[in-house]
């Protein structure tokens, strides 16, 4: 077969391609030099997978982390790709090497590191290659959040042979960042193609920290399926994760301290789960390719909206409805920036950009989409009908003249005392303190009451996400760069106040699925003792979307279940059978 659709229909199973998949496939096919900047969940993977199949050869795939390729080669196995990993944990190298030498292999996934090395090159010599793909392409970049060194020494790798296609595969990459990597990659500036950066099956939300876990555990209780809770500690993951098993759900924590083995296996435990909630660090972030995770949560501010992108992006990958919804507190901009102040100057400008254009996403009370979509250069739409802003638009008020009065009294009181004194001196709360510090004769004092007085911590917030107020070493208030224009008029503070929550059960993404179902139920049964059987994860053996097909067209044979959409003719052969069985029991 040579028409590329005829393979995406007898090996993946898909009727026709997604957004820019042909575009993309058949630059590649022409052995043209390509970088695909294409959303998390449309199909990346798919792009040199199928040309692997098409053409003889092997194409050599660079990919950052051992968890992320092992991932991806049991999902090309599952179709009947005949793929393999060569890292350092692999205790089947020698059979690897030999296979690939060899000419039996569509693909071989490398770390860059390996990628780079002399014998490697060697290696490559004496095979037959049809591609060379970059995964996660934005590591080359120092410019891109991510940044890994080794990447940047695959340029002379990819220019020892010139007659290989490159391409270049990224999710995450503004347009500073993608001209780099075309330049690091020595990939020619017409060869790139950007899809678009919209997850429209993800529902964007981002709330005022008022009791985190709790807040986290809410949002457990309402969303069923798999989630990943973002923490900014090794000790804040294993906290959470002991603190949030009490929903019910299991829950494991993962991060760079815990010994190899335990993060080895909380990994696989939760990859192969279907409600598991996993607390981690961000070194979590690319180690997975698991399509049906439901949520992520972040208990603390990202690093930026690229980092902020690419960790929501884990959730729904399968395109069904997700959730992504981000916990900040005014500490965590004061801590990033401590942070800026600490990097080399040349990098500091470049931060801060970073830390304002995240200050505008969680301030906003416009759509949060359409902030995320600018930052990337895209032109939406000024709604979206799919965060939070969009679904219960926030209240908007003037808080200028109380912003005024809470810096007045942080002035007055010496810049040394920290939000709650400042509140008390304010709202008139006598104190030993204030009488000691003579602050109950200042002007501000008891200058703030009734509504107004239910300000002052959101307005403390806001003022410290501006830097208009930096906290000091002991936890005092004193003025940063932004507190001179408020109080000479020259700037004013409009101060977002969310909706009142009311706590939901099992909403979220309950809708997804046909929860309850008989029939659907008994085929996650089917596909959980089958993926036991092959010691895969459940979404390896068919996806959410491939069984509620059969909930709905009920197939009745080989020939019904082989026009449903995911069904190839290696998952056709291996499952067919087990399912029809199950919807013949259960109709």
């Amino acid at each position: 077969m040579t028409d590329p659709r005829d393979i995406l229909n007898s090996v993946f199973g898909f009727s026709d391609f997604r957004g820019v998949q042909r575009q993309v496939i058949a630059r590649v096919l022409e052995g043209t030099r390509t970088l695909a900047v294409m959303p998390t969940g449309a199909g990346k993977s798919l792009c040199y997978q199928l040309p692997a199949v098409m053409r003889e050869g092997t194409c050599v795939v660079v990919s950052p982390l051992i968890a992320l390729m092992h991932d991806q080669l049991r999902a090309a196995e599952a179709v009947g790709i005949r793929a393999a990993t060569l890292t350092s944990v692999d205790d089947n190298r020698a059979e690897t090497r030999e296979r690939f030498a060899a000419g039996d292999l569509d693909l071989l996934y490398v770390a860059p590191e390996r990628a780079s090395s002399g014998y490697f090159r060697d290696l490559l010599a004496r095979a037959k290659l049809n591609l060379f793909a970059i995964d996660e392409a934005h590591c080359v970049s120092e410019w891109g959040h991510d940044f890994r060194p080794d990447y940047r020494l695959l340029r002379p790798l990819l220019d020892s042979f010139p007659d290989v296609p490159r391409l270049a595969l990224t999710a995450t990459a503004d347009a500073h960042t993608r001209a780099d990597i075309l330049d690091q990659l020595g990939i020619p500036h017409d060869g790139l193609i950007v899809a678009g950066f919209d997850r429209p099956n993800i529902r964007y939300a981002i709330s005022p920290k008022a009791g985190t876990t709790q807040q986290i555990a809410d949002l457990i209780r309402e969303t069923p399926g798999p989630g990943i809770v973002y923490a900014p500690t090794r000790a804040a993951t294993e906290k959470l994760a002991e603190a949030l098993s009490r929903t019910g759900r299991p829950t494991r924590a993962y991060h760079a301290g815990l010994d190899s083995a335990v993060r080895r296996r909380n990994q696989a435990d939760f990859v192969a789960s279907e409600d598991m909630v996993i607390c981690a660090t961000i070194a979590f972030g690319m180690g997975i390719d698991k399509p049906d995770v439901r949520f992520v949560a972040h208990a603390a501010l990202p690093k930026s909206i690229e980092a902020y992108y690419q960790e929501t992006g884990r959730a729904g990958r399968d395109g069904d409805p997700a959730v992504a919804h981000l916990f900040w507190g005014a500490e965590d901009f004061a801590k990033a920036r401590q942070r800026i102040a600490e990097v080399e100057p040349e990098r500091q400008a470049g931060e801060r950009a970073r830390l304002t254009a995240l200050g505008a996403l969680v301030e906003t009370a416009g759509c949060r989409r359409a902030i995320l979509l600018r930052h990337f250069g895209e032109n939406p739409p000024p709604t979206c009908g799919n965060c939070d802003n969009c679904l219960n638009p926030p209240a908007a008020i003037d808080a200028t003249e109380t912003a005024r009065k809470f810096l007045s009294a942080v002035f007055r009181t010496g810049q040394m005392f920290g939000v709650g004194y400042i509140e008390g001196v304010l709202t008139g709360q006598s104190s030993e303190r204030s009488l000691m510090n003579g602050h109950e004769r200042l002007s501000v004092w008891g200058i703030v009451d009734g509504e107004e007085a239910a300000l002052l911590k959101p307005v403390s917030r806001a003022l410290l996400l501006r830097d208009a107020l930096r906290t000091n070493a002991h936890g005092g208030l004193e003025f940063g760069p932004g507190a001179r224009a408020l109080l000479k008029g020259e700037d004013d503070l409009a101060l977002v106040l969310p909706p009142k929550r009311e706590r939901r059960r099992r909403r979220g993404t309950a809708e997804a699925n046909p929860i309850g179902d008989p029939l659907f139920e008994a085929l996650r049964d089917k596909r959980r003792e089958l993926a036991a059987e092959a010691q895969v994860p459940p979404y390896i053996v068919f996806a959410d979307a491939v069984l509620r097909d059969m909930v709905a067209l009920k197939p009745t044979s080989l020939a019904q279940m082989s026009n449903i959409s995911g069904v190839g003719a290696k998952k056709l052969d291996a499952y067919g059978d087990a399912f029809l069985a199950v919807i013949r029991d259960n109709g």
